[in-house]
């Protein structure tokens, strides 16, 4: 028990913290597709597993023509102005208040 605490406390202490406030990332268009056909190709493949869903999905976006990416292009465009607007205001209200948070966090 003891061993594996200190593995615990090891790979704890390796990590960055990460603020739990700071916004999402955008997403990319691929990703969106992949969001929308995911549980198609899980029903047309039951038997296939994680990684042979990813490959469906890669090659069925590969096969797309730009017509048909349009869509979750535009969802990446929308998703990616919300993601700066987003980070933007995180980062001011960071500077803002930074002053403060530097002395409790010690």
């Amino acid at each position: 028990q003891r061993k594996a605490a200190e593995k615990v406390e090891k790979a704890s202490s390796r990590k960055s913290k990460k603020d739990p406030k700071a916004p999402k990332r955008a997403l990319s268009a691929y990703m969106f597709f992949s969001q929308d056909w995911r549980e198609r190709i899980k029903t047309e493949n039951p038997e296939a597993g994680f990684g042979e869903v990813g490959k469906l999905l890669g090659a069925k976006w590969k096969e797309m023509d730009e017509e048909e990416k349009k869509p979750y292009v535009e969802q990446a465009t929308a998703d990616k102005t919300r993601a700066e607007k987003e980070k933007a205001s995180y980062d001011s209200g960071k500077k803002s208040a930074s002053g403060d948070d530097e002395e409790e966090d010690e």
